[in-house]
This record gives structure tokens, sequence and C-alpha cells, in this order.
């Protein structure tokens, strides 16, 4: 049992990083790699413009399914394991071009508060998942956001699920630069 608390106190102690935020200026090739974005339904002529909303949502959904179901490890930061606040970390890195904070101790101070009703497509969402143990995923539309699960890994959940309703904290929102579509 204590060797259980151990390693989770430890590493939460370890994880702790400074905060800087860069804005990122977009090249056409950022925007290429839309592979599940509406727009590339439609033909060149005939495609409609994407709100950035859209676009943003597009972009999350692809993170998906290049994390989906990698597991949960308190403290990775790779496909062979990673935690919620790592996952955060680097879809805002890679492909939003904002740096945050690593952990979601400083996560939650970046950006402004939003109210609940005020999310879209990108925005935090933090829980309180114990006394003091914190979870972030990122919001994606109607109450689902993405994050890494200790249960099923790199998942997509709903807020409205009992375990989360329960635990949603607050949110916040990043200036993100508008994606532009290919």
């Amino acid at each position: 049992m204590k060797r259980r608390l151990l390693l989770p106190c430890s590493l939460a102690i370890l994880t702790t990083a400074g905060c800087s935020m860069a804005p990122y200026q977009h090249s056409p090739e950022d925007t290429a790699n839309l592979s599940n974005s509406p727009a590339k339904k439609y033909p060149k002529a005939a495609q409609p413009s994407l709100s950035p909303n859209e676009l943003v949502k597009a972009s999350l959904y692809k993170q998906h399914q290049e994390w989906k179901g990698i597991p949960y490890r308190l403290g990775g930061m790779s496909k062979r394991g990673i935690d919620c606040s790592a996952l955060v970390y680097l879809i805002y890195r890679d492909h939003m071009g904002i740096e945050l904070p690593r952990t979601t101790q400083y996560q939650v101070l970046a950006g402004e508060s939003i109210k609940r009703a005020q999310l879209r497509p990108g925005d935090l969402v933090f829980f309180k998942t114990g006394r003091r143990g914190r979870h972030v995923g990122i919001y994606l539309e109607e109450g689902k956001f993405l994050h890494a699960s200790v249960s099923k890994g790199v998942t997509i959940s709903h807020m409205a699920d009992h375990y989360w309703k329960s635990r949603y904290w607050r949110a916040r929102r990043l200036e993100l630069e508008p994606i532009k579509g290919s």
C-alpha cells in the first residue's frame, strides 16, 4: 500500500514546470494535414469557408485518432504512455503553436477563466478528481472533451457522464491563432 502512494506522490512533486506563451504563425503546411476536415469533402472550387471553431474541432478530432487508446502513464509524454496534462501540453505545442506549462497545476492558470456555458472547441476543462487531484482535457463540442483517462487511455468522454459531471471544476480559454483551411 505504501509503495502505491509513494510513486504517485513522488512523480507529482517532480512534474512542475514554468509557463511561457508564444504566438505562433501558421503556415499552409499546418492545415494541409487536416485530413478529417469537413473541407476535404468538397471539390476545391466548392469548398465552404469553415469557421475557426470548426477548424479547431477538426484538428482536435485528428489528434484523437493519432493518440486514441494510448495508455495513461503518470509523468508520461510519449505514445508508450501519457498523462492528462502532457497530452494537453503536446497538442497545444505541436498543433496549435502555444507553449503551455507541463502540469495541470500551472495549466489552470493559463489563459482566461470562462464559464461552462461559454465553452467552445479548444478550451481547457478541469476536474477535481480527489482532495488534491486535478485532471485536464480539451473541450471538443456538445459536452465532449479529449483527455488521457486513467482507465481508458486517450479517449473522448462526455462532461455529463456520471463520473465527470460531479467533478467539473473550471475552464480556461487561450487565444488561438485562426487555423486556415487548405
